[in-house]
């Protein structure tokens, strides 16, 4: 299957216009003249629907790959970690030949600015909650790849939530699974040091409810794996807590 064909049959929303559609239309107009992939060259205005588009794996890895880029220009260093991290990712959602592709399209898109507060409102718009926290708990494992998250990509990733939708709360219990903190596990189940029983117990249950793979499943298995990660913090973080509280 060309190229062309490959991207085109792979994104949903992404196509159908706004910042991100353009910049991958950008990033294909440098590799190659396809008019096939017309549609993608532009930055259209997105039309106000009042509901959001079913987000497809291919709409995900589109906005995952801008906003990769967006992060790894934070703090304008390309670490061949951050590099073998995203190959591994598109490697094992695609294949080899479109990890290698997403790859040629990454380097491109690295030469460009990123409109990110317009590619933020638009993934904010179509994909739904669960796939943007997904976003953001990848782009946490991408700026943690060569072992040492930096300031201006924590920055980066805070400016990218907030943005999206996300609350400081759902943003701060994903940031608190990537550092190593005694008060960590309160975090993650977003409760206070000082919260009872009953509330921490209730905080599990509505996390456990907010991470569970099966909230992902559209996206394909290997978000399902990747999203189990999110679900056992939660149970590794409930279990620390009663330990520490004795709760039974």
């Amino acid at each position: 299957m060309g190229y062309g064909k490959w991207i085109g049959g792979a994104l949903g929303w992404v196509l159908g216009g706004g910042p991100i559609g353009g910049l991958m239309g950008f990033a294909l107009g440098a590799m190659f003249d396809d008019n096939s992939l017309a549609a993608t060259k532009g930055p259209k205005a997105q039309r106000a629907q009042g509901y959001r588009h079913h987000t497809t794996p291919g709409d995900f890895a589109a906005s995952l790959l801008v906003l990769s880029a967006a992060v790894m220009k934070a703090d304008a260093k390309h670490m061949r970690s951050e590099l073998d991290f995203i190959r591994n990712f598109y490697r094992q959602q695609f294949g080899e030949a479109a990890a290698a592709q997403h790859m040629e399209l990454l380097k491109e898109l690295l030469k460009k600015d990123i409109p990110l507060k317009e590619v933020c409102n638009q993934i904010r718009y179509n994909m739904e909650h669960p796939a943007r926290l997904q976003l953001l708990h990848y782009l946490f494992a991408l700026a943690k790849a060569d072992g040492n998250i930096d300031r201006q990509e924590v920055g980066m990733i805070e400016q990218i939530a907030g943005y999206m939708g996300v609350s400081s709360a759902d943003y701060g219990s994903i940031r608190a699974m990537f550092y190593k903190d005694p008060k960590a596990a309160y975090a993650i189940l977003e409760v206070e040091e000082n919260a009872s029983e009953e509330e921490i117990k209730k905080s599990f249950r509505r996390m456990a409810k907010k991470y569970h793979p099966d909230r992902v499943r559209g996206l394909g298995e290997a978000h399902e794996k990747a999203a189990s990660e999110k679900f056992i913090r939660v149970q590794e973080a409930y279990e620390q807590v009663k330990k520490e509280r004795g709760i039974k």
